[in-house]
């Protein structure tokens, strides 16, 4: 093996396992379903490409010709197949486009079938060309990849924006396959410079196939936490809200019964919080709720329950209760935090200060003997009585 044939594929090895071990952290941090995905992707296209390559004949020399035959005959079309199948899930086609989920669905099937028939072919094959193997192999992953290319660009004319950049990836796949098989069957054709530009392409491949799927996961996971407002959460703040709140409510209640003490609901109604929307934008009020939340959050700790009455009245529900001073202490943190300006950016990028305008309800009950939705109903009552106790608002913008 030349030196030049050397330092290229050995690049291409340190990309492959540098894109194997950002899979492999993922997995640890994450422990889901996609990281997953992302795991076995990276391996197999990954382990296929080194395979096509010369360097699993330097590093096991004493492997047998009809097993490194199998595995190069094999391989394309399973990682095709995979390679269907996880653009399938990628576009979401079960749900949205039947056409395009039975050709992926068919057309993995298919290679799956081919690759299992080629590997038998491989392992018994006794011709004098065991290029013909390697010539079928690439015919099909070939056809693997026009088909992806067809969906990629079906689903971006029907409006996905992400599917033009797996265009892109489709592209970069056509020079990996072309290269690789190219080098495989015909490697006195390649100088340093093909054998470059197909490591090129296929580390080119996994950073774009990988940034899509991180990208597509990161709109899924947005999805269902907005789906998560008809479970019970809001969309902005995470807090529980409707039936979800009550139950946690009912539950401190219960604590605070079984510890024979008393339960504090604590409602904070925020006036003011559309004042901004006219001049800043609607945007601003998702960002005044998410601050409003972590500074609850901060004064009263994670032991007491939180949650949205409704978009502009928060419910604290601090239980168990003894002493009077714990409940005094606790609003006074809550009047503190609350009445410091906090600043947002508006839709033409400007920061504005927002002041919350507030009121606060309190009200201390015996936890066995208490309706926790008329408790809630009481604080929240006197919260928009107590309007005028908060600080005045004001607004600016610089």
């Amino acid at each position: 093996m030349e030196t030049s044939e050397l330092m290229v594929w050995s690049c291409m090895l340190g990309g492959l396992l540098t894109m194997a071990t950002v899979a492999l952290a993922d997995v640890l941090m994450n422990r889901s379903v996609a990281s997953w995905r992302g795991l076995v992707f990276v391996l197999m296209l990954g382990s296929c490409a080194i395979l096509m390559t010369s360097l699993p004949a330097l590093w096991f020399p004493e492997l047998p010709p009809s097993v490194l035959l199998t595995l190069k005959a094999s391989l394309g079309p399973l990682c095709g197949a995979l390679s269907l199948i996880y653009l399938g899930l990628w576009l979401g086609a079960a749900a949205e486009d039947r056409i395009v989920y039975y050709s992926l669905a068919w057309g993995a099937t298919v290679l799956v079938g081919t690759a299992v028939l080629l590997a038998f072919w491989a392992l018994n094959y006794e011709g004098e060309r065991p290029e013909d193997v390697i010539e079928v192999a690439a015919v099909f992953s070939g056809g693997a990849l026009l088909l992806a290319l067809g969906v990629s660009v079906r689903a971006h004319a029907l409006g996905d924006q992400l599917a033009r950049w797996m265009v892109v990836a489709c592209f970069f796949l056509a020079g990996m396959i072309l290269g690789l098989y190219t080098y495989t069957l015909h490697p006195s054709w390649f100088g340093w410079q093909g054998m470059a530009l197909t490591a090129f392409c296929t580390v080119a491949h996994f950073l774009v196939a990988t940034a899509l799927a991180v990208r597509r996961n990161r709109q899924n996971r947005q999805l269902l936490r907005l789906a998560g407002l008809a479970q019970g959460a809001d969309p902005a703040t995470g807090l529980p809200t409707g039936s979800v709140l009550l139950s946690k409510v009912d539950d401190a209640f219960w604590r605070g019964a079984r510890m024979h003490g008393q339960c504090t609901v604590v409602c904070l109604h925020l006036h003011n919080l559309y004042e901004l929307g006219e001049s800043a934008g609607h945007r601003v009020d998702q960002q005044i709720l998410t601050s409003i939340t972590a500074r609850i959050r901060r004064a009263v700790g994670f032991r007491c329950v939180v949650g949205l009455y409704h978009p502009r009245c928060f419910v604290v529900v601090i239980s168990g209760i003894k002493h009077e001073e714990l409940v005094e202490r606790t609003v006074l943190r809550l009047r503190m935090v609350l009445s410091k300006p906090l600043s947002v950016v508006g839709l033409d990028e400007t920061f504005h200060t927002f002041m919350p305008r507030y009121g606060m309800g309190v009200v201390t009950v015996h936890a066995a003997s208490a309706d926790p939705v008329a408790v809630v109903d009481e604080a929240e009552r006197k919260s928009w009585e107590n309007a005028g106790n908060a600080p005045p608002a004001a607004a600016t913008a610089f």
